[in-house]
């Protein structure tokens, strides 16, 4: 029997005794918060090929669903930080959060969180606010699987001869990062990269054209933004180019660039901060406390506390492989005390 049964099974279970909704009244859930992630809501097919990254608009309603009939008390991010830190939260404190500030967060998520009325916050990265193209590695990834059938000589897409084996996710993983090593490496502007991933959607017969007319992969443009953030939406910091360099010049500058064009769009004062793919490091909390940060949050899957360091606050990053009876015990704490396997972060937008 896997972790993943047994553990279904002793949720089930707890819920039917009545110790889930125990657990969750209890003084011990009431001094945690927990911060929900999400990544991307399908417009298409997006959560058959990356189940992980993706889920159905009907999956992330049964989410709300579930988040109202379990009492859920969603606070808003700012509110949620600062209660946690003054030892305030009302019972079962919920965060929603959204990563990267895809389209599909406008054309998909949203009504369903304005249909429940609940405030969410959408960490935005800005260098590709700009564009009308699909973020390159995201979407070769997607080409890859669409087209996974297909035998192609990879010469012209990774420099190396020979047939792309494209059998399973793991081998079509290797191949885009090898394909994306190639982009690199032979310094490919933002066209050219858009021009590889036509010739490779072509070689595999993939057709792009809905895909583009639908804008899979595409993140919000600045009157997109706009608009969202007049309705009250909260746009918060994931840096300008979806990395987290190293270097601290390198790193400031990923957070005022994002700033300064957050406080474009209406933001002026942005304040909260998500490590994109969840890659952070001790030598970045300085340097965000420098900047006026009062939270990061990580891909680090948990509830927060009052003693949780202000700029490392876990999430639970939800995703369709996640049953009902699974999130209900995030919801009331259970599952923080169970064991689990560590999650594989997104793919990262780069």
């Amino acid at each position: 029997m896997g972790l993943k049964t047994i553990k279904v099974a002793t949720l089930s279970t707890s819920k039917r005794l009545g110790l889930l909704s125990a657990m969750g009244r209890s003084r011990w859930r009431t001094g945690r918060l927990l911060i929900l992630g999400y990544h991307g809501i399908s417009v298409d097919d997006e959560h058959l090929w990356n189940s992980a990254l993706y889920m159905t608009q009907d999956a992330l309603r049964r989410r709300l669903e579930l988040l109202q009939r379990n009492d859920c008390s969603v606070l808003s991010l700012g509110e949620a930080v600062s209660r946690l830190a003054a030892n305030d939260l009302p019972p079962r404190a919920v965060a929603i959060t959204f990563d990267d500030g895809y389209y599909d967060f406008l054309a998909r998520a949203y009504p369903v969180v304005r249909e429940f009325g609940m405030p969410v916050t959408v960490y935005q990265t800005s260098y590709y606010c700009g564009s009308s193209r699909p973020i390159f590695d995201v979407a070769c990834s997607y080409v890859l699987w669409k087209g996974a059938a297909q035998h192609v000589e990879g010469l012209p897409f990774t420099g190396a001869p020979g047939v792309l084996d494209l059998s399973t996710g793991e081998r079509r993983a290797a191949v885009c990062f090898r394909i994306r090593q190639q982009a690199q490496r032979t310094g490919m502007s933002a066209e050219e990269k858009d021009q590889l991933l036509e010739r490779l959607a072509a070689a595999l017969g993939v057709e792009t054209a809905a895909m583009r007319r639908r804008r899979l992969f595409q993140v919000m443009n600045p009157g997109e933004l706009r608009q969202i953030v007049q309705d009250g939406v909260d746009v918060q910091l994931h840096t300008h180019r979806h990395r987290t360099p190293r270097n601290r010049d390198l790193f400031v500058r990923e957070i005022v660039d994002n700033r300064t064009f957050l406080a474009s769009v209406g933001q002026p004062a942005p304040e909260h901060f998500c490590y994109p793919s969840g890659d952070y490091d001790e030598s970045f909390l300085p340097w965000l406390a420098e900047l006026g940060i009062k939270s990061a949050t990580t891909c680090d899957t948990g509830l927060a506390t009052r003693s949780t360091r202000s700029l490392l606050l876990p999430r639970l990053i939800d995703s369709s492989a996640l049953t009902d009876v699974e999130f209900e015990g995030w919801l009331h704490g259970l599952s923080q005390v169970l064991p689990r396997r560590p999650i594989q972060h997104a793919i990262p937008l780069e």
